[in-house]
């Protein structure tokens, strides 16, 4: 039996009469209000998708709305034709996803009073999530974040041929916090142009990227850059597949990459790599195919030796995702403290997640934690799981060194605790992964990885994996050159593959595992 994607809580259908500042009606039109709340009765914002019949979203005037959904502070009304309308609330993923049919009849109107329950409370443990990709006005964002239950949005307001602070002075403290307990940063920025994009976090103004043409100069450029203005910069591969991600593996100024991406969304995948490296859609086709892939990648720099966090980002603004569709939750000892978060998440105590809830420790460590093999004896770790999922997730794989280790199948259950182990005889790294039956899109989790060295011998480097970047650089190389740009333009471009062909291939002749 699947889990039920979506669970019907309507508790009631009362007069309009009742309700707290419901808009009078035009004459052929109905006042639906729509009344959020939590177990104890409270009003809890949420995120509402409402529907005609004919599937077309509908809007709560003065709510911030984006392409099939609107959010609010637990209290919505609406002047609807009369008619059926489907609804779907959400909370992000610690909440239960709440779905149902309305037919709203000619009269004075109605009331639906919906019950949305806590199925999970990470907080309590110690984990704090953002989205690290939001377009989304500066000022909808303490509303948007409620209703996503989201502790970290950093917000772009500059990026390519836009720059939101161009006309208007540079706040003096970008960083926002408020409720007591949530952040919202105003000065990320995004450099997207052919060799894919990259994300920046907490500087204290914009960089000059607006008259950067599509190659040129190199987004190395920029990177160091920001480097020299504040080396507490946050730097973030938007997504594993972009074309420039081995040069900008190889320059370790990295910090995180975006292993739950905008590719995948509430609704769907994009099925393509848009202008990134494309997927062989033979071996990985769609919808699916791009989640996969974006997998692989990053199991390929970790196989050749890296240590970079996931992250996760949603593009709601740009793309039709609601913010924190996309996120990644950061354990943290004690409350959560804005530098802190970034610090969790550099050291790898993180998973990623567009639905799923996926916690484990190994030997009582979290993600991050580099173990030891001693006196040449085989590491035999005892593993911690816990899942909590609405959808149904037929398995939680480990992954160990790129490869499925084992497999632990599941019930149809929603929650579930189950004890794993994993052993070494040589330096790797691992991680936990749950992907969700989902037909239409990439809804999985996935844990930062655990490192394993092995005394003083070599890090493991993967002949397989080192070559797929050596391959893939050589392909970029091809693909600049076809552009036909002016002398000291490609100059300046190939230095930065040179080098990345360089650290490739460095790493191609050291390596020592297939």
């Amino acid at each position: 039996m699947r889990i039920p994607a979506v669970l019907l809580a309507m508790v009631g259908i009362t007069s309009a009469s009742g309700a707290a500042a419901a808009p009078a009606a035009a004459p052929d039109r109905v006042t639906l209000e729509l009344q959020v709340s939590e177990a104890l009765g409270q009003p809890l914002p949420c995120r509402i998708h409402l529907a005609d019949a004919a599937g077309k979203p509908q809007q709560s005037p003065g709510l911030p709305f984006w392409k099939d959904h609107f959010v609010c502070d637990g209290r919505a009304a609406l002047e609807l034709a009369p008619g059926p309308y489907t609804y779907q609330i959400e909370r992000g993923p610690e909440y239960q996803r709440v779905s149902g049919r309305i037919e709203l009849e000619p009269g004075p109107g109605q009331t639906i009073k919906i019950v949305v329950k806590r199925i999970a409370d990470l907080r309590k443990q110690g984990w704090f999530c953002g989205d690290l990709h939001v377009h989304r006005p500066v000022h909808d964002l303490p509303l948007l974040m409620r209703a996503e239950d989201l502790d970290i949005a950093p917000v772009i307001t500059w990026w390519n041929k836009t720059n939101l602070w161009k006309d208007q002075p540079i706040p003096d403290s970008p960083l926002r916090r408020f409720d007591g307990l949530r952040f919202y940063h105003v000065m990320a920025g995004e450099d997207e142009r052919q060799g894919g994009a990259l994300l920046y976090f907490n500087l204290d103004k914009p960089i000059d990227i607006m008259s950067a043409a599509a190659e040129y100069p190199s987004p190395m450029k920029f990177v160091a850059e920001a480097r020299r203005r504040d080396r507490k910069v946050w730097i973030d591969i938007e997504k594993p597949f972009w074309w420039d991600v081995p040069v900008w593996l190889a320059s370790g100024e990295m910090d995180s990459i975006g292993l739950a991406n905008n590719h995948m969304q509430h609704g769907g995948m994009m099925a393509n790599e848009a202008w990134g490296k494309p997927r062989d859609t033979t071996r990985l086709p769609g919808p699916l195919g791009n989640g996969w892939w974006s997998q692989e990648i990053y199991y390929h720099l970790l196989n050749c030796g890296l240590r970079l966090p996931p992250s996760a980002g949603s593009a709601s603004g740009v793309l039709a995702n609601p913010v924190g569709y996309n996120r990644v939750y950061v354990h943290l000892n004690g409350e959560l403290e804005y530098d802190k978060w970034w610090q969790g998440l550099k050291e790898g105590r993180c998973f990623v997640t567009n639905g799923p809830l996926l916690l484990c420790t190994a030997q009582g460590e979290l993600p991050g934690h580099v173990f030891q093999i001693r006196q040449d004896k085989p590491l035999e770790l005892q593993l911690d799981l816990r899942l909590i999922s609405q959808d149904a997730v037929p398995r939680i794989e480990i992954i160990k060194n790129g490869r499925v280790d084992q497999v632990i199948n599941l019930d149809d259950a929603q929650s579930h605790r189950r004890a794993a182990a994993v052993s070494f005889r040589e330096g790797g790294w691992f991680l936990a992964r749950a992907v969700a039956g989902n037909r239409n899109t990439f809804r999985f989790a996935s844990t930062g990885p655990f490192y394993v060295e092995s005394g003083e011998s070599k890090p493991r480097i993967s002949r397989t994996s080192a070559q797929f970047f050596v391959d893939w650089v050589a392909e970029r190389e091809k693909r600049i050159r076809a552009k036909d740009l002016p002398d000291d333009q490609l100059g300046q471009i190939m230095e930065h593959q040179e080098m990345a062909r360089r650290f490739w291939q460095e790493r191609l002749d050291r390596a020592n595992a297939e």
